[in-house]
């Protein structure tokens, strides 16, 4: 059973992202840091993967990774290719990202996000050994990332690879969900956990503000500060997460809302950016700029419409990579089995019990810990394999 806390969680990341790449707007990045947010949550299902699965959770996430891509570059490769994107072996990358797939000049800013997809393939690839490390020595694993990208950002490594810097950024976060998943930041004693957040927002926050980027405060143009800013956030939004946030559930519509947002996060996140691309010059010709704020929420209102659409045709996919019976709209009701009362006669069709092979009956109670994304009867495959659907980026 899932944690709606944490649903919640993800769903506020997806869509500051999709707000954020809106507007523009820096103060949002301070606000609520959702790329290391949802990098700590990626990293905390990983986690509890590894430990059900071993090594070969690694193909289990990548099979529900890779599909959604796969649909986005059956759109968008062939377009690039008919408009300048030259035909090389590069190309194959849109299959297995593990580097930056190649882009023609409006295919580079529609399909800018893909590079989350680059370091989350990377962080699963290295959750195992890090696991394992993460095990023998949590401290000094944990540290590590964030010393290499300090070291980089202070001139003492010049030359650190492109790789390693994302690893010094964002990896640290994922880290973070493995302490998470493992129960050490709840252990963590407030009068630990308090001045440590505290210390990290601090150090964040002078460093941003003395090395400011083009776009002045926002955290995609600081790393260092954007991995110690987003450290406290993480340390105390999960190092004091609830067991569950039953009031999400309360009205029907929002929860229904959270569960849609969770389903097809990585549709979301995918397609979003195209349409901000879009619709920025078009709406731009009826004479509302960017600093208008009707212009900016005609926007935002445009892009998430256009997004559940496609959602709506694709995202179903997630579904069938998940091996979920595909849904429509996600987090609807189906009808309970029929009981009988008493047990049906050898050899007549008796009813398959439910949760065998079949996804878990949908309810609207609180969920807890990383399972099918439904509460009611599960399954026994639902019981072991945690969905994880990671999104974000801004």
């Amino acid at each position: 059973m899932r944690n709606r806390y944490l649903d919640l969680l993800r769903f506020l990341a997806i869509v500051r992202v999709v707000v954020y790449h809106v507007t523009g707007w820096a103060t949002l990045t301070l606000v609520f840091p959702a790329m290391s947010v949802m990098f700590a949550l990626a990293g905390s299902l990983m986690a509890a993967s590894l430990q059900r699965w071993g090594p070969g959770a690694v193909v289990r996430r990548l099979r529900r990774l890779l599909p959604s891509l796969w649909v986005v570059a059956a759109v968008f490769v062939p377009a690039m290719l008919l408009t300048g994107l030259p035909l090389s072996p590069k190309v194959l990358l849109w299959l297995f990202p593990v580097a930056d797939p190649p882009a023609n000049g409006w295919g580079a800013i529609a399909l800018s996000v893909i590079w989350y997809l680059r370091d989350y393939l990377w962080f699963v690839l290295a959750s195992p050994v890090a696991l394992w490390l993460f095990r023998r020595a949590p401290v000094p694993t944990l540290v590590a990332p964030y010393a290499v990208l300090a070291a980089a950002e202070l001139g003492l490594l010049p030359a650190l690879p492109g790789a390693l810097h994302h690893f010094g950024l964002y990896f640290g976060a994922w880290l973070l969900g493995f302490a998470h998943q493992a129960g050490m930041l709840r252990r963590l004693a407030t009068r630990v956990l308090v001045p440590v957040a505290l210390a990290l927002a601090a150090a964040g926050a002078a460093w941003i503000v003395t090395h400011p980027g083009p776009r002045g405060y926002d955290l995609n143009d600081n790393p260092l500060g954007n991995a110690l800013w987003s450290a406290a956030f993480i340390l105390v939004l999960l190092g004091r997460a609830p067991t569950g946030a039953r009031w999400v559930d309360r009205r029907a519509v929002f929860g229904r809302v959270v569960t849609v947002f969770n389903r097809r996060a990585l549709t979301v996140y995918l397609w979003h950016m195209p349409f901000v691309a879009a619709l920025t010059p078009l709406v731009d010709v009826v004479g509302w700029s960017h600093q208008d704020p009707l212009g900016l929420a005609v926007r935002v209102v445009l892009v998430f419409a256009l997004v559940a659409v496609v959602t709506a045709l694709v995202g179903w996919v997630e579904d069938v990579a998940a091996r979920r019976s595909p849904e429509l709209v996600p987090g609807g009701s189906r009808p309970a089995p029929a009981r009988t009362g008493s047990p049906a006669p050898t050899g007549a069709g008796s009813p398959a019990p439910t949760g065998t092979g079949a996804p878990p009956a949908p309810a609207t109670a609180a969920r807890s810990g990383p399972a099918t994304g439904r509460a009611g009867v599960s399954s026994p495959r639902a019981a072991r394999d945690p969905q994880t659907v990671e999104i974000s980026a801004g």
